[in-house]
């Protein structure tokens, strides 16, 4: 993000997710801000101020900071957030039958490669900005209240990657159904132009042979689930029963999310995209 407010926002609401992910209340933050020596100190002020404005909707607090010298901007935040132990949703509870639910689109890290590379409109640089900077919290509180058994958030190992972590991790398989992913706009359109990931290749060489991706897909539905998400959205783990009664709740909410899959009995491949 070449605004510095923007990347501040982007930060923090990254950095508050893995509360998010376990269904927990964001309390407290602390930043932690890398910067040049000879960087202007209003920007380092515009980044401070972009993570405090997310922190401050989750209605938690900053409790202080680092700043440290370095060569190149990094900032982030630690965050502790409050839960009930007997009511924590881990990322190893998925059980057979269950629906899978997103409850943001992908293709963040593609499309950040393509504003990199001097590709990306305007307009899809807009629509990625509002989802990175897009809370999970109301899609945290809506798992909560309808009893996912499990969740994680998707960030920088794809949603292969974390489904993979979710699935073995609970001893099941997943099956994503391709075609019920949402993507941020752009998204093929910059995947066929050259926007790709490192990330995504490394994610995609630790998962050979581990996961399986039918051959009838598309060519780039491979640099699509393997993508490394920037504030990504949840992974969820519900009773089929209760799924279209969490899903509508969301979309009430204006959240993005939709039914993306099913919990299988395990086999061979722990996580299948059809």
């Amino acid at each position: 993000m070449d605004d510095p407010f923007t990347f501040g926002q982007v930060a923090a609401a990254n950095a508050l997710s893995d509360v998010y992910a376990m269904g927990g209340r964001p309390v407290t933050a602390l930043n932690l801000l890398m910067i040049p020596a000879q960087m202007p100190p209003d920007i380092a002020a515009q980044i401070l101020n972009g993570g405090a404005d997310k922190i401050a909707e989750a209605g938690a607090v900053i409790a202080g900071g680092h700043s440290v010298k370095d060569n190149e901007i990094k900032y982030g935040l630690a965050v502790t957030g409050l839960i009930h132990p007997d009511k924590i949703i881990k990322n190893n509870g998925a059980k057979i039958g269950d629906k899978i639910i997103l409850t943001k689109p992908l293709g963040s890290g593609i499309v950040s490669t393509a504003v990199k590379q001097n590709k990306a409109s305007t307009e899809h640089i807009e629509a990625l900005v509002a989802n990175m900077i897009a809370l999970n919290k109301i899609a945290s509180e809506a798992m909560v209240k309808f009893g996912a058994h499990a969740a994680t958030d998707i960030t920088g190992f794809g949603l292969s990657g974390h489904g993979y972590e979710m699935a073995s991790g609970s001893g099941i398989t997943i099956e994503i159904e391709f075609e019920s992913l949402k993507l941020l706009p752009g998204t093929v359109d910059y995947i066929k132009a050259g926007a790709l990931t490192g990330g995504a290749n490394a994610t995609r060489q630790y998962l050979e042979g581990k996961i399986s991706i039918d051959s009838s897909l598309p060519d780039y539905a491979s640099h699509i689930v393997h993508d490394p998400q920037t504030s990504g959205g949840l992974l969820i783990a519900i009773d089929a029963s209760r799924a279209n009664d969490l899903l509508k709740h969301m979309i009430e909410n204006n959240l993005d999310a939709a039914i993306v899959g099913n919990v299988l009995e395990k086999s061979d491949r722990v996580v299948i995209f059809s």
